[in-house]
């Protein structure tokens, strides 16, 4: 017979009453477990006084436990609300790890303030237990649903950041990189880039040491040991992500010699079969920027001298030969040469960052023949350039504030900070011998102010050339949409474009579970 609300009261009351002797009242608290077979009234009674009493019932606690789960699972969403609020009530420290379990399961409702009951509950163990309620988070995210393993990435990629230092302690943080390397194991696209997430705050990896780490987990993801297959979107995609992961990562002390090795002996001669992983991106330009972001961050190259002429050799593909002349001395009828500025940026910035360390490379290691072939090809890029930047300057002349954040006045900055960064280059190249001292910054990325003691501010006609940047690492890569610049035809023709790259999936395969009912964990 079930227990009525009267009756739910008076054992209340007797449970209250009793102070030092709750113990001897088993059948009162029995009564009010008993409550959860009772009708709304009698289950919201029960979601309440279950808990009160928990702790004074040792001998009761899974039937507790079990008691308040009916409850959360109930149809009746406003019960389920009241036993989740409870929840953690139940948090001691033998069962925080059941209880985690247990609202991590319960991230898969779609109401949504039954879905921040849960996110709150599970904030509030967490500061009772961090590596308890992190044991059930990550149980879940290797063994459970599919939609609740999703939600339990999202939730600790959301809010561990939020959590404060003595919550978060040095070995709570290892605890959640030593389980996050498991997950790694076998992961989407979207989960690694949240899980990258969040161990990029991490603070126990903020030093050289724990960046490496991080940058040898995403080397296992890219799976650099196996050669690229560049029909193989899901492979591409992968090797963007991971690049784009690693990049923040890099700096004087963590070098990217294995990322830019792999696009020179992998990418580069592959670069115009490569499937893109989304229809709208310029897959050969997104590579080209993310060799030419890594390229300052290279450490000892083993085949430096190959990698570089794999370089070379791309380069002088992206830059054309005059036009023929006929006899009288004009251009032939034939079309105008195809200027790609932007794919030559990011070419002839790698390579000016990679000749660094082998500066006699155009001296010694290229034949006159093909040094006189590059040297015409320069010669000729750079007569086009100079025509673009006057236009550019012209039509930029005396604009300031709002006038230069018109769309197209915007494109036309991009396209002059691109062309001056290619026209600095090219004269670090035709000296002679070739030079390798000047620094710019790449046109997509944000000039940094500089500080005090820094040299003098670039004029205007130096616009774009930029100056050396020091590296910021940040616990996570921002994409911006880039401006592209890339002349589609003709010698001075330019159209710019925008693509923002959605992250999509391709490292592990969909589990194919679907919603079901909590699993109780004993």
């Amino acid at each position: 017979m079930a227990v009525t609300i009267e009756e739910l009261y008076r054992n209340y009351g007797i449970l209250a009453d009793a102070k030092d002797n709750l113990s001897q009242h088993k059948d009162a608290y029995q009564a009010i477990l008993d409550g959860v077979k009772g009708g709304p009234k009698e289950k919201r009674l029960a979601a309440q006084f279950i808990p009160k009493f928990f702790s004074s019932f040792p001998e009761l606690a899974d039937a507790a436990i079990n008691a308040q789960l009916d409850l959360c699972e109930d149809e009746d969403v406003s019960i389920r609300r009241q036993a989740i609020k409870e929840l953690p009530r139940f948090a001691t420290s033998e069962n925080i790890f059941r209880v985690a379990d247990i609202l991590t399961q319960l991230l898969q409702t779609d109401d949504t303030a039954e879905f921040n009951q849960v996110n709150a509950a599970l904030i509030s163990i967490f500061k009772m237990d961090a590596k308890g309620t992190l044991g059930g988070l990550f149980s879940q995210i290797l063994q459970g649903e599919d939609i609740v393993r999703e939600r339990a990435i999202k939730f600790l990629s959301t809010k561990l950041k939020t959590l404060t230092e003595d919550v978060m302690t040095k070995e709570v943080e290892e605890y959640v990189f030593a389980e996050t390397k498991k997950v790694m194991e076998d992961v989407t696209g979207e989960e690694f880039v949240l899980l990258m997430r969040v161990v990029s705050g991490l603070r126990v990896l903020q030093s050289v040491n724990g960046r490496q780490q991080l940058v040898e987990l995403v080397v296992e993801q890219a799976d650099l040991e196996q050669a690229l297959n560049p029909a193989d979107p899901d492979a591409v995609d992968r090797l963007l992500q991971c690049t784009r992961q690693a990049l923040p990562l890099f700096s004087k002390n963590v070098h990217s010699t294995r990322f830019v090795t792999y696009f020179c002996e992998n990418v580069l001669p592959n670069l115009s079969t490569l499937t893109s992983p989304v229809a709208e991106l310029d897959i050969q330009l997104e590579v080209l920027k993310l060799l030419a972001e890594m390229s300052p961050f290279c450490g000892d190259m083993e085949k430096l001298e190959a990698n570089l002429n794999t370089l070379f050799t791309k380069l002088v593909e992206f830059m054309p030969l005059p036009p023929e002349e006929v006899e009288n001395g004009e251009n032939s009828a034939s079309e105008e040469p195809k200027l790609q500025f932007s794919y030559v940026e990011c070419l002839l910035f790698s390579f000016h960052q990679l000749g660094r360390k082998l500066p006699d490379f155009l001296v010694d290691k290229v034949d006159a023949e093909r040094l006189k072939d590059f040297k015409i090809r320069l010669q000729y890029f750079a007569r086009g350039l100079q025509v673009y930047i006057r236009q550019l300057r012209v039509a930029l002349q005396g604009k300031t504030g709002d006038a230069l954040k018109t769309e197209e006045n915007k494109i036309k900055v991009v396209a002059l900070k691109i062309t001056n960064n290619i026209n600095v280059l090219i004269k670090d190249l035709f000296h002679n011998p070739p030079s390798y001292k000047s620094t710019v910054t790449l046109s997509w990325k944000p000039v940094q102010k500089p500080e005090a003691a820094a040299p003098k501010r670039p004029s205007g006609e130096e616009m774009g050339s930029g100056g050396s940047t020091k590296k910021q690492i940040t616990p996570l890569p921002r994409r911006d949409a880039r401006q592209i610049y890339n002349p589609p035809s003709g010698k001075y023709s330019a159209t710019i474009g925008n693509f923002n790259y959605e992250q999509r999936g391709g490292f592990r395969g969909g589990r194919g579970r679907g919603f079901g009912s909590l699993i109780r964990v004993g």
